[in-house]
């Protein structure tokens, strides 16, 4: 096993829900796992009909999220209680490429894996369950992801506007219900501490945080043009388009980002 830049050893899929197998490449004290698209669709298709007992938490590592969990410490304790990251941010797939680590394939974006699952899903009668985004945004998704993929089983859903003292209910229609793939779109840093939280109480086979991923669906956030996401710059548009809750958070957590991801890198295998 490799050893990052400050020495610090790397315990990439040491986790009872890691992938076995697969590289890892890590970023400010963060293993991410170096797995394509397709590779996170066929894992959970497999974990769907061979279960692991609990279900295997699955959470994105960006730029605004590898920043965050340097500032705030119980953000970052739920980022690595994770079974799985994925590299949302397409800098990371990069990086891995220029710095001589394991080489992440494609960026991993939820915005298109919520796709890629649902393509998938529709055929093998796997089922889904939305949770978070407005209420219309949440319905509004739930139609159109139907509608788009045939046969798609949505087994239930929710929006996202709801206190602490409502989360215990919220867990027991969930697990009422029994989806396959549960989607928690609430945004950093509150969808990973949910998730963390309930681990252990939710019986969906994978849970997968997923931020504003439903308003793309919706429309109501556009994606970037295919040149841009190409070059891993989304963020950009994503600044330009909607400044008002965007601009700063990129403005000030992308350069930030990067010179964590410079300083503090390394890889490792189980």
């Amino acid at each position: 096993m490799q050893q990052n830049s400050h020495n610090l050893p790397i315990e990439c899929n040491k986790k009872l829900g890691a992938p076995a197998g697969v590289a890892c490449v890590e970023f400010g004290g963060i293993s991410v796992q170096c797995l394509s698209r397709a590779d996170l669709v066929n894992l959970a298709l497999s974990d769907c009909r061979v279960p692991l007992g609990r279900p295997r938490l699955v959470f994105d590592l960006n730029g605004h999220g590898l920043s965050l969990a340097k500032s705030d410490p119980a953000y970052y304790a739920d980022v690595i209680a994770a079974d799985l990251v994925h590299a949302d941010g397409g800098f990371l797939v990069t990086l891995s490429s220029l710095l001589g680590l394991p080489k992440i394939p494609e960026r991993s974006a939820t915005t298109d894996m919520l796709h890629d699952f649902a393509s998938t899903f529709a055929r093998s009668g796997h089922s889904f369950y939305l949770l978070g985004g407005e209420e219309r945004v949440n319905r509004s998704c739930s139609a159109i992801l139907q509608e788009k993929y045939t046969g798609l089983r949505i087994a239930g859903r929710r929006h996202g506007y709801f206190g602490d003292d409502q989360e215990e209910q919220i867990v027991e229609e969930i697990n009422a219900v029994d989806p396959d793939v549960l989607w928690v779109g609430l945004g950093k840093p509150r969808e990973q501490a949910f998730c963390v939280r309930w681990r252990n109480k939710l019986s969906a086979r994978w849970i997968i945080t997923c931020g504003g991923c439903f308003n793309y669906v919706t429309g109501d956030y556009s994606r970037a043009p295919e040149w841009m996401q190409r070059s891993n710059v989304e963020w950009m548009h994503r600044m330009v388009t909607n400044p008002r809750k965007l601009f700063w958070r990129y403005f000030l957590t992308t350069p930030r980002a990067l010179w964590i991801a410079l300083r503090q890198h390394g890889s490792g295998r189980p």
